[in-house]
């Protein structure tokens, strides 16, 4: 038998590796759509007038400003981002390598089982989580620090601040793909805070 032909055979019937392979896969889809609604609703967010009883209410602003840049939302919050100074063209291109690290793993489920991928996976959540951040902690310069300045040091070192949403990135991944150890940490400080 081929060897090549054997290993893809050996890859995809060795129960472990499978699991593994089709969790990463799944957690690599879900971390990707993660980093998509955080950059999309912190601006939908941005543009907000309030509550009805229809939920919120979002400025003509919005449709004007970001909205038109594309069709796409994502796109048009890209745009919208690039244009604030946010990300650059870098960014970019780091989004449009993940998306498609993304379409590769999702529509080719069954070569990355069986054959692998062409890129390194570990690379592309480090990507995401970058890429996440970076937006992130422009929003927390641009608005939280600006709002309302006197609340941070005049020396904040921006390295330092974790926001929210890249630790929830961060933790998903490392939950469902990392150590059993790492996993469990997340899991009993939990345990440990709701039973105060």
């Amino acid at each position: 038998m081929d060897e090549k032909v054997k290993g893809a055979w050996e890859r995809f019937l060795n129960p472990v590796a499978l699991k593994n392979n089709i969790i990463t896969a799944s957690v690599h889809s879900m971390a990707f759509e993660m980093l998509k609604s955080a950059i999309e609703d912190k601006i939908r967010e941005f543009f907000t007038n309030g509550f009805d009883e229809n939920g919120l209410i979002v400025s003509e602003d919005y449709k004007q400003k970001v909205l038109k840049l594309n069709r796409s939302r994502t796109y048009a919050s890209l745009y919208w981002l690039k244009q604030m100074d946010a990300i650059n063209d870098s960014d970019l291109e780091t989004f449009e390598r993940i998306k498609r690290h993304r379409n590769e793993l999702t529509h080719e489920l069954f070569k990355f089982v069986s054959e692998g991928c062409s890129f390194d996976v570990n690379e592309s959540f480090n990507d995401m989580i970058a890429l996440l951040k970076k937006v992130e902690l422009w929003w927390f310069v641009n608005l939280e620090m600006a709002i309302d300045p006197d609340a941070y040091p005049l020396d904040i070192d921006l390295e330092q601040v974790f926001p929210g949403r890249v630790w929830g990135l961060e933790m998903f991944i490392t939950t469902a793909l990392g150590s059993e150890d790492e996993a469990m940490k997340f899991y009993n400080d939990f345990v440990r805070q709701t039973e105060i």
